[in-house]
């Protein structure tokens, strides 16, 4: 005898996932195909082999940034300490590799120090919000400022230059026409897909975004989970740094102004909702190259600055708006 499924699912109260649920979670890729379409049609300079090369370059650090960021916000939390770690990051890294200010020149073993940092204050991060029980948005907040004020101490408001050739290698070498820097955001990308996908801490990321309360009840080790996210998203920040310091070739309290806006911009315009569990590393990709798209496609237009940061502002808010099922929300916070 043949059973209907369908209908069993629905006289059994089971509520099958909505349809437009499924179509939303492939609109950021439209948005990004006519995106492409509507600018190359404007400017058909767009489509140049040179433009995408800059627009590979103008992503790569974002793209690292939104990972790291991605994996918190899948938690259902926040992380406002980007700009603290990537600038504390490429402030250490000026200062450990060949530069103008001191003799010191440890080169790669001056990368790996830089992760060290990173992962420890995104560890300090995590154990604040999880045994002090401050909320992460306090928590990361409070460890912005930290972030920046150590860098500028560290330098004493002034720049140093960074004279490492391999260093600047991964902003000025190339490979198959593109910047070393850009195979290294890849290949963090990869990284990250592999955590999210294939590891046991992605699927238990996902777990807490769905529903503390139930993760915990199924035997998911919530505090520590939490604290090995915070810690791998400021190895990301740092990786961040690392590429902004390349990319400008200096370091200064300054490098990580205005990176927090974009990164959170990339991850939510990706589709990967604040409410958590449900998102992605994958989505990351996608809304930072909407995004860096919209703004070459505005430069290559004419529009002023001051337009192109209302964009993104507009974005937000309509991405947040779209991402939202309101049905499993009774009180907006």
């Amino acid at each position: 005898m043949s059973l209907d499924t369908s209908a069993s699912a629905t006289d059994s109260g089971a509520t099958p996932r909505p349809r437009r649920w499924r179509i939303a979670s492939w609109a950021p890729v439209i948005v990004l195909v006519a995106l492409c379409i509507i600018i190359g049609l404007i400017n058909p300079n767009f489509f140049s082999f040179g433009n995408f090369v800059r627009m590979s370059q103008t992503a790569m650090i974002p793209l690292v940034l939104g990972l790291g960021a991605t994996f918190i916000i899948l938690m259902g939390s926040i992380d406002l300490s980007v700009e603290g770690i990537l600038t504390l990051g490429a402030v250490i890294l000026s200062m450990l590799v060949l530069n103008g200010a001191n003799a010191n020149d440890l080169g790669i073993f001056g990368i790996f120090i830089v992760l060290a940092v990173g992962a420890s204050v995104g560890f300090i991060n995590g154990v604040i919000h999880v045994r002090l029980k401050v909320p992460s948005f306090m928590t990361t907040l409070g460890v912005w400022f930290i972030g920046v004020g150590v860098a500028n101490a560290l330098l004493g408001g002034m720049a140093t230059r960074i004279n490492s050739p391999m260093i600047r290698g991964l902003a000025i070498d190339r490979f198959l026409g593109f910047p070393w820097g850009v195979w290294l955001a890849l290949l963090c990308f990869v990284i990250a897909l592999v955590i999210q996908n294939y590891t046991r801490l992605g699927r238990y990321i996902y777990a807490l975004g769905g529903g503390e309360e139930l993760a915990e009840l199924s035997g998911i080790p919530v505090g520590r989970v939490r604290i090995m996210t915070f810690t791998l998203a400021g190895i990301f920040y740092a990786v961040g740094g690392i590429l902004a310091a390349a990319q400008l070739g200096l370091g200064n309290a300054q490098i990580g102004n205005g990176r927090l806006f974009t990164t959170i911009t990339a991850v939510v315009v990706g589709g990967t909702a604040l409410t958590g569990g449900r998102g992605g590393v994958h989505q990351t990709l996608i809304g930072v190259l909407i995004v860096v798209v919209l703004n070459n496609g505005m430069v290559l237009m004419g529009v002023k600055p001051s337009v192109q940061i209302g964009v993104q502002g507009l974005m937000i808010i309509a991405a947040v708006a779209l991402s939202i099922d309101r049905k499993l929300i009774r009180i907006v916070k």
